[in-house]
């Protein structure tokens, strides 16, 4: 592999395992090729692998990522029994709404209008003082507070953490060929003007690369989106500065793409 495995031919082991764990149900199966961290790891087990194998990653280290694997395993197993995380998949939860580090303050809901303030310039100064004196205003004995703590020693957990091998093809029943998806089941991009920085990434790549489906006020910066030109590409998505500004939400109706002039009869 070269040490190159975890970046191009971790994917490609991946299917193979899947493959041949749904084709042999409870065949052993030794997994290699591009298991560079622990959810990695995860991830092939998941997928139907018995036992796995570390070549490249310990190549670019040392041995002692064999003992961070181990550890980080039993973490994730740990944490997938924590109450309140039952249906965790493995992927980070998501982030609170911020803006530059700082919880974000419904500025649209303060001044009772549907129109969001950008945030640059003279827009920026009236957002700062607004925010400032809604601060002031709060109490901070209201209870808002978590007594409890967010740590996720402080947390009970639901079950004992299960053992390696419970774990082993738990993803083989959701894995198909692509024909098998709900075509149907479609999604729209939905952005959140109160964390938006007014960069403008999304309106330029979907309009240079998508389909025009953004538009871009002129004197705010605040981008909105055109349902009926959105075809959930995630173009936008993949290209926002700011985590979580740009969400991929259900589409309640179904989308008709526009084929432009219809073939004639």
């Amino acid at each position: 592999s070269s040490g190159i495995n975890a970046e191009y031919g971790g994917p490609i082991a991946l299917k193979a395992v899947t493959s041949i764990a749904k084709a042999c149900p409870g065949f052993p199966i030794l997994a290699t090729g591009g298991i560079d961290s622990a959810d990695a790891t995860l991830q092939f087990l998941h997928g139907g692998a018995s036992v796995v194998q570390i070549c490249s990653a310990i190549q670019n280290q040392d041995f002692t990522v064999v003992e961070d694997y181990i550890t980080g395993l039993k973490a994730l197993l740990y944490i997938q029994q924590v109450e309140g995380l039952e249906d965790w998949d493995g992927q980070s939860p998501p982030t609170e709404r911020l803006h530059k580090g700082k919880p974000v303050i419904d500025i649209s809901s303060i001044i009772g209008s549907d129109k969001p303030l950008p945030n640059f310039g003279e827009f920026a100064k009236t957002r700062s003082a607004m925010k400032a004196e809604w601060i002031r205003k709060q109490s901070l004995l209201n209870g808002n507070h978590n007594e409890d703590g967010d740590m996720l020693l402080q947390k009970k957990l639901a079950s004992y953490p299960p053992k390696v091998h419970q774990v082993i093809g738990k993803a083989l029943e959701f894995l198909g060929p692509w024909n098998d998806l709900n075509k149907k089941e479609q999604v729209i991009a939905k952005i959140d003007p109160e964390m938006c920085i007014n960069c403008g990434k999304c309106y330029m790549t979907c309009n240079d690369a998508g389909y025009q489906a953004i538009k871009f006020d002129e004197e705010t910066h605040i981008p909105s989106v055109i349902e009926s030109k959105c075809t959930g590409c995630t173009l936008c998505f993949s290209v926002c500065p700011i985590i979580d500004c740009i969400q991929m939400v259900p589409r309640e109706e179904e989308y008709v793409p526009d084929r432009g002039i219809p073939l004639q009869k």
